[in-house]
């Protein structure tokens, strides 16, 4: 007996085969509409663009999906110096963004305001209040920035870390001695990433909360740390979502505060350690003291405590040991340098007793060292988005349309050879002022600590921590890179390096 299958339309109503056509010509509308609106945003983006005449590959003038694709992979930096090396000292690098590496840009986008004159801001959509949405200090307007600053440059001010001189060496002996105990197994490789980690957290630790999280002592990270690690790299790449700010209040809307577990995690603990200080009370010249000693109606609230705290133990820890893990492998790689920095060092101390704040500020190698680490590996080696106001602004000589995204690219501004001779190559000796090759070096292109009256606050700190910590270490050693950190400079970066271990051998040279 035969069988008909009939064709599976005569199965179908009417009505069916309507809907089923209407929803396609529907699907192919939405199309049509989504591929016409592309096309004209490049039209317009490509020729008719305040920015039209910037140079630029022409798909990041269409859409900043090239850019956020960089964001995410973290390699942003690399595209942004192969861009500034191919199109010059200004590139578009998405529609409405322009990333600068000449020096004059520093000036005319983060200098001092001027009355006037319309004054280039922070980005609000990428400078936004800690998590309980209260600002910071890097945050903050002018007026609530002078406002900390003042009470903050107290703590950081020469006068005010030469009185915590102790307490830098209390945990810089602590690393030469942690370091000895470990050179006494010749097998072990120390990874110095995580031994300058664990000092200057340790260091900040007992600034801010009168206390050290003992990571040296443990030598191991607390949760809190690995937390801080993990939030950077994860806030780098939710952070590309700011380039869609409607996608991005949606996000924050449907998800609250999950959307940012790891900063809410950050803030409980720098908040809850904030309280514990305060109840605890202090006579040492720490932070907090001073804070608590400003004019009544001048100080801070205690939200502001706990969000300005968020902002220090990330900026004052993690950059320090990214720039001494940088100088160690530079100078390691460059053993001329190497030597004259440890002659340099060695020479001028009998003891270690002798090395302090003072005696260190002499020592001209040492700071060569430490400008040229800075240069070729800055701690933030990305640009800081600024927002051009509606009027317009001047940055280089040219007028820059309202609503543009500008920024000074560190690591492209410092390996530019218009801006430093041989840019790419590690030569401490430009900083000294006796070689004449680098007599047209513009120094003044390299600003690691930013410009203008928001510049870190930090900056003298950070000189003391770095100075004190590689003195002692080669002081009391003789370093040698080991094979496997042969390459250690290859590195992603989400906002700040992503470090990988840095082996070295240590050999005492004193007991």
């Amino acid at each position: 007996m035969s069988t008909e299958v009939a064709p599976l339309f005569l199965f179908i109503s009417p009505s069916q085969i309507i809907r089923n056509l209407t929803i396609s010509r529907v699907l192919l509308g939405a199309l049509a509409f989504v591929i016409f609106r592309f096309v004209a945003n490049a039209i317009y983006r490509l020729y008719f663009h305040p920015l039209r005449n910037y140079p630029g590959p022409k798909l990041h003038a269409i859409t900043q999906i090239p850019m956020v694709l960089h964001v995410w992979r973290g390699t942003y930096v690399d595209m942004i110096c192969a861009l500034h090396e191919k199109y010059g000292k200004v590139v578009r690098v998405s529609p409405h963004e322009l990333s600068f590496n000449d020096s004059r840009a520093w000036k005319d986008i983060h200098g001092h305001q001027k009355p006037g004159k319309v004054n280039i801001i922070k980005h609000p959509d990428w400078f936004v209040p800690a998590i309980n949405d209260v600002h910071t200090i890097i945050s903050a307007d002018d007026v609530n920035h002078s406002r900390m600053r003042r009470i903050f440059s107290n703590a950081f001010s020469d006068k005010a870390l030469k009185l915590q001189e102790s307490l830098f060496a209390k945990y810089a002996d602590l690393l030469v001695f942690k370091l000895k105990e470990d050179a006494k197994n010749p097998a072990h490789a120390v990874d110095m990433v995580r031994m300058y980690n664990f000092t200057t957290f340790d260091i900040m630790s007992d600034l801010t909360f009168g206390e050290p999280l003992y990571l040296l002592d443990n030598a191991d990270y607390v949760p809190w740390v690995k937390n801080i690690f993990q939030s950077i790299r994860t806030g780098s790449k939710i952070g590309i979502i700011r380039y869609w700010p409607n996608l991005m209040a949606f996000a924050k809307k449907l998800t609250g505060n999950t959307f940012q577990k790891k900063r809410v995690i950050h803030f409980d603990y720098s908040s809850a350690r904030v309280d514990r200080r305060i109840e605890k009370g202090s006579e040492e010249p720490d932070i907090w003291n001073l804070v608590m000693n400003a004019p009544e109606g001048k100080g801070l609230t205690k939200g502001e405590m706990y969000a300005n705290t968020t902002v220090f133990m990330i900026a004052g820890t993690e950059t320090t040991a990214t720039l001494l893990s940088g100088v160690t492998w530079y100078l390691l790689k460059h053993p001329e340098a190497y030597t004259k920095l440890t002659e340099e060092i060695r020479s001028s101390f009998e003891s270690d007793a002798d090395i302090n704040i003072e005696t260190l500020q002499r020592l001209k190698y040492l700071r060569a060292c430490l400008e040229e680490g800075l240069r070729m590996y800055p701690p933030v080696p990305i640009g800081l988005p600024c927002l051009v106001p509606q009027q317009g602004a001047e940055v280089c000589g040219e007028w820059i349309p309202g609503g543009t995204t500008v920024s000074c690219q560190q690591l492209a501004m410092y390996s530019s050879e218009k801006n430093f001779r041989d840019a790419k190559s590690f030569i401490p000796e430009r900083w000294t002022g006796e070689d004449d090759r680098f007599a047209t070096d513009n120094k003044l292109a390299l600003q690691p600590f930013s410009y203008g009256p928001r510049n870190c606050l930090g900056k003298n700190l950070a000189y003391h921590e770095m100075r004190i910590i590689l003195s002692k270490i080669l002081f009391h050693f003789d370093l040698t890179l080991l094979p496997e950190s042969d390459d250690w400079r290859t590195q992603e970066v989400y906002t700040l390096w992503q470090k990988p271990a840095l082996k070295v051998k240590l050999t005492p040279i004193r007991e």
